[in-house]
């Protein structure tokens, strides 16, 4: 028996070393290109200027400032006299700018469909009382310490200049792509997108339009982003995360606090919450988030990859640690996420009714309806009911092995050379669920580099992009442009 278990043992120890040292993902070699010598000092002093304009979407929506919006589209015309020149302008739903560039061989009958690239130019308002926690105003676009500092620097005025410049450059030269591209400015996106890229969407399809694949804002080149991992990785995101928010409301008796009974509606509220925190929806390391770890898995140090490598043996505890890391388990399951809480109006008041607002960002192998039964499963009883607000379905996955993936991955690696490639998961949301209505394939991704402490300044204090990363992306979006 002891031998029988020996040998047992020596075999598993062999397979698992032999799947960890066949657990590869090979590098390809950077593609040739024409080298992209552009103006650095341009593109930083234009991001500034756009940073400068404070387009920001507030809630709610009509107290935005009409002025801030036409002082930029203004400012865009006044700064790329040439892309007005040569492509044509529209503007839809009020401020969003759909610039259409004509390609050489358009309506020949054998050019490929059209593509669409994105961005917006709206951003989220700063915090009121949290302007001196930021390290130079966030709306003075300042260029210190290898950074351009402001709201927008990184989400999204970034890819609205850098594509700009890459356009201006091209058409600098002479240069010109064979089919038609459209370049997509939306004014609502941190708003849901329901007045600009819908409509320019619209427009589109009344246009008899239908895209090959169109490229949004989403994931970024990740510097040191993953444990132990020294080589940089993209993230094409080929889907992003659906959203339903729920309001779990509890009952019970009021009265006055000096006389409370042994249950309240606060009390049956939280239990009901943390019943749901401890019961979330079903994950799993499959489908687009076991592709995603298998292309940085094997660049990882030696434990992990031997655990990565046999998943057969070690799924569970793979998936108990990644659960752990918030956005690891972001790309696993729905996420269950209380934000609000409402109870008494008075302090020695007794609640009827106590209200959590709870959302769920959904995984696309869920649905809204999932969502609702779930939550109801768990926290529906005589006290405690749920009441769904209007939700969206996950995206569509795009197919990564599609051509719009392939040139996406072709510019990454001519311009940041020995880099992971490997699809994603978006787990935010972007204009991508209005422009994916009309394309074969979405993708969402930014080509600049980030590291962890930069992209907490999304939607946050002090948020910035280094001015390195930022030519970077508008050199990667020339060679993008040239693959077309």
């Amino acid at each position: 028996m002891f031998r029988v278990l020996l040998l047992a043992l020596l075999v598993l120890a062999a397979v698992v070393s032999i799947r960890t040292v066949a657990y590869r993902h090979v590098i390809d070699d950077a593609p040739p290109g024409l080298p992209v010598e552009i103006d650095e000092a341009r593109i930083v002093e234009h991001l500034q200027q756009a940073i400068a304009i404070p387009t920001v979407s507030p809630q709610p929506p009509e107290i935005a400032d009409p002025l801030a919006f036409d002082a930029f589209l203004a400012w865009l015309e006044t700064t790329y006299p040439r892309v007005f020149a040569e492509l044509e302008p529209t503007r839809h739903g009020g401020h969003s700018l759909l610039l259409t560039w004509a390609g050489r061989g358009a309506g020949t009958g054998a050019t490929p469909a059209p593509v669409l690239l994105t961005a917006h130019y709206d951003v989220v308002p700063v915090i009121a009382g949290s302007e001196s926690l930021w390290r130079y105003p966030p709306f003075a676009g300042r260029v210190a310490d290898g950074y351009v500092w402001g709201r927008g620097a990184l989400d999204n005025k970034n890819a609205v200049v850098g594509l700009m410049e890459a356009v201006d450059w091209l058409l600098q030269r002479g240069e010109r792509p064979q089919r038609s591209v459209y370049l997509s400015f939306g004014h609502d996106e941190e708003l849901g997108g329901t007045a600009g890229a819908a409509a320019v969407v619209e427009h589109l399809r009344q246009s008899g339009v239908r895209l090959a694949w169109s490229l949004d804002e989403g994931s970024f080149v990740f510097q040191n982003m993953f444990p132990g991992v020294t080589v940089p990785v993209a993230t094409i995101n080929t889907a992003e995360k659906g959203s339903v928010t729920l309001r779990i409301i509890a009952t019970a008796a009021g009265g006055h606090s000096s006389m409370p009974p042994q249950e309240t509606a606060v009390g049956r509220l939280a239990e009901a919450l943390v019943r749901l925190q401890e019961h979330p929806l079903a994950g799993g390391l499959e489908g687009l988030a076991a592709e995603s770890f298998d292309a940085i898995g094997p660049h990882m140090p030696l434990l992990q990859r031997a655990l990565f490598a046999n998943r057969w043996l070690f799924g569970p505890l793979v998936e108990s640690q990644l659960a752990q890391l918030p956005f690891a388990n972001a790309m696993l399951r729905t996420t269950t996420a209380p934000t609000m809480l409402q109870g008494s109006p008075k302090v020695n008041v007794l609640p009827i009714e106590a209200v959590a607002t709870v959302n769920f960002r959904i995984h696309p192998r869920d649905s809204v309806e999932d969502v609702v039964r779930h939550v109801e499963s768990v926290v529906s009883g005589e006290h405690v009911r749920v009441e769904a607000l209007p939700g969206r379905p996950a995206s569509a996955v795009a197919d990564a092995g599609s051509e719009g993936f392939r040139l996406i991955e072709q510019s990454v690696r001519a311009e940041f050379g020995e880099v992971v490639v490997a699809p994603g998961l978006l787990v935010a949301a972007t204009d991508s669920r209005h422009y994916g209505e009309i394309a074969d394939n979405a993708f969402r991704f930014n080509p600049m580099v980030v590291t962890e402490a930069e992209i907490a300044g999304f939607h946050g204090t002090n948020e910035r992009i280094s001015t390195a990363g930022m030519v970077q992306g508008v050199r990667a979006y020339v060679r993008l442009l040239r693959g077309l």
